[in-house]
């Protein structure tokens, strides 16, 4: 199909598209990579009479280390994620976790920020943040504030992202020495969404969990950060016994929707096995 007919804005700053958006109020959509909203337009899901288009600005995007935190422009693309030498050295698990979202023609385009911003439980991003402890830098036209991911993400196509605000940075604390961490994501082929999927940060002492997030994919209505599965091995070795308390804890929080990726059931099974698979993989990266 083809979407309705819409105004099309290309501002060239932060303040420009903030000053856009409380203009043209509720009518009006932010666009980053486009590949959830365009689809989502073409399907006339979505109908906005404004489109503003965020590419042309420079502040929104790149990478840099400040002191111990890792600064991501919201429009940093999927490749740009990929193919961060300070990612790649201080934060692995962004650079790797973005290698399995969509394909290489979606991931030229596609941005982390977009991923975020759009709420939608099946994208990979929300999950990875949580378990990276990550926090989001809005502004409007108030000003700036900071949001932690666990905090952002509120239903499907919700979040804590206000009409008039920009998601402009994304600020990841870089790992610890000895951190391991894992994406596990289990799809029907490639390019997919996940049918269920879970992100693991640890770190070990000796041969226990000394610290530990878990945070799951597309099984319920937002990403969820799985708590009661931390408390299940923290402080624990990382016995079958113990990584099935994890899972069971894990899947306990699930809220799938049916869809063709499988029922309800298959779902949250998949969740508990892919908590297992991350969390020994993450354990294994441990150094």
């Amino acid at each position: 199909m083809i979407p309705p007919r819409f105004e099309y804005h290309a501002p060239r700053s932060v303040g420009e598209a903030i000053a856009l958006l409380g203009q043209l109020g509720s009518e009006a959509k932010l666009l980053a990579g486009g590949h959830s909203l365009l689809p989502m337009m073409k399907l006339r899901f979505a109908e906005p009479a404004h489109l503003i288009d965020i590419n042309r600005i420079p502040e929104l995007r790149g990478i840099r280390l400040e002191g111990q935190t890792l600064v991501i422009g919201a429009m940093t693309t999927e490749n740009e994620l990929i193919n961060s030498a300070l990612l790649q050295a201080h934060v692995p698990l962004l650079p790797e976790a973005a290698q399995m979202i969509a394909d290489p023609q979606v991931r030229n385009r596609g941005t982390i920020g977009g991923d975020i911003a759009h709420g939608d439980p099946g994208n990979d991003h929300p999950a990875l943040s949580i378990a990276l402890n990550a926090s989001f830098v809005l502004e409007g036209p108030k000003g700036r504030r900071t949001v932690a991911a666990d905090d952002f993400f509120l239903g499907t196509y919700m979040t804590l992202l206000e009409e008039n605000e920009v998601l402009c940075e994304i600020h990841v604390p870089a790992f610890a020495a000895g951190t391991g961490s894992a994406y596990e994501k289990l799809k029907r082929k490639t390019g997919d969404w996940a049918t269920a999927g879970c992100a693991v940060v640890m770190r070990r002492q000796g041969g226990v969990v000394s610290e530990v997030r878990i945070a799951l994919t597309n099984v319920a209505p937002t990403a969820l950060r799985a708590e009661a599965a931390e408390q299940a091995i923290l402080g624990k070795e990382l016995s079958v016994a113990n990584l099935q308390a994890a899972a069971d804890a894990a899947t306990a929080i699930c809220d799938p929707a049916e869809d063709l990726r499988g029922d309800i059931e298959y779902k949250t099974a998949m969740a508990g096995q892919m908590v297992k698979r991350a969390l020994v993989k993450a354990f294994g990266r441990c150094a």
